[in-house]
């Protein structure tokens, strides 16, 4: 079972930021970074069903839309892309876009990806630290800037460009209109309390996003069934003989994995392949029950059954 301290890649993109602090301290001031992926450590191990990153936005990100599995698979690739984001941090007047703002047809799509129309179809919102959202595959999202968001999603970099802002990238017209889900989103389902230590944020069929806030000096095992990723927003710890503190992640590659929690508590978000959340994914080492808030089952049955779908 390892744990290992994972490794960042920092990736440049057109609308990234110079200053990734106190998340980062690589210097992008010599060209800007946009995305922080982490990767496992040992380079020669298989590559994660997952792919977590830090996003970093100084303008708006083009408006898209990535493939689901059947699409995916069809065009030779071995999946498609889901993805939850966690907002970071966001400032005043930040927006994100998810879906549609109505029903249209696929040739009404195409029109408005051909004349840029589409930015006034797209369902905008404004965004505050601690939002999460989730984008199944098939749905058309942007994210505007002045965000830092955490991004879990199943690996794969498949981007179907649908309007960019005049940046002369290419555009994916005729396969972004074959995988668009050309409705609005559902309402989305609010987060789940498991216990005063866990709160589910995301369950859909590929993968769980949780947030942990564990108080200062507390000792926990971590029993991961799989691949589980921590990735740290406040506070510090160690799991295993790992160090993690802001801004860093942790891979275990399931099993057991001891969690020593500083002096400042930690909060953090855990994410792992699976259809619903992992009841003893969290034990406290003193023998102490880990109470739920409350009777829970019915709000995760229904946080999973209706994350994927749309009207």
């Amino acid at each position: 079972m390892p744990i290992e301290h994972a490794s960042v890649r920092a990736m440049p993109k057109p609308w990234g930021v110079s200053n990734l602090q106190p998340w980062s301290s690589i210097d992008g001031t010599g060209g800007a970074v946009g995305e922080l992926w982490f990767e496992r450590a040992d380079s020669n191990a298989p590559p994660p069903a997952l792919l977590l990153k830090l996003l970093f936005t100084s303008a708006p990100l083009s408006i898209q839309v990535h493939p689901d599995d059947t699409f995916a698979r069809a065009m030779g690739m071995p999946n498609g892309k889901s993805e939850a984001w966690y907002i970071i941090s966001a400032e005043p007047g930040a927006q994100i876009g998810v879906g549609l703002n109505r029903r249209i047809t696929p040739q009404e799509l195409r029109t408005a990806i051909t004349n840029g129309s589409i930015i006034d179809l797209v369902q905008w919102r404004p965004v505050a630290k601690g939002d999460v959202i989730f984008i199944p595959a098939g749905t058309i999202h942007a994210i505007g800037a002045g965000i830092v968001l955490a991004e879990i999603q199943q690996r794969s970099d498949t981007t179907f460009r649908l309007f960019d802002y005049d940046r002369q990238r290419e555009l994916h017209i005729d396969n972004g209109v074959a995988v668009a889900n050309i409705a609005p989103l559902r309402p989305p389902r609010h987060p789940v309390r498991l216990t005063l230590e866990r709160t589910v944020l995301v369950a859909s069929q590929h993968f769980v996003l949780e947030r942990l806030e564990l108080p200062e000096g507390s000792s926990w095992a971590l029993l991961a069934d799989s691949e589980t990723w921590v990735l740290a927003l406040d506070g510090h710890a160690a799991i295993g003989l790992a160090a993690l503190s802001v801004g860093q992640a942790i891979f275990v590659g399931g099993g057991r994995a001891s969690i020593e929690v500083g002096a400042n508590g930690l909060t953090a978000l855990v994410a792992y392949p699976a259809s619903g959340p992992i009841g003893s994914l969290l034990h406290r080492l003193s023998g102490q029950s880990i109470k739920p808030v409350r009777s829970v089952a019915s709000d995760v049955t229904k946080l999973t059954g209706l994350a994927e779908a749309h009207t």
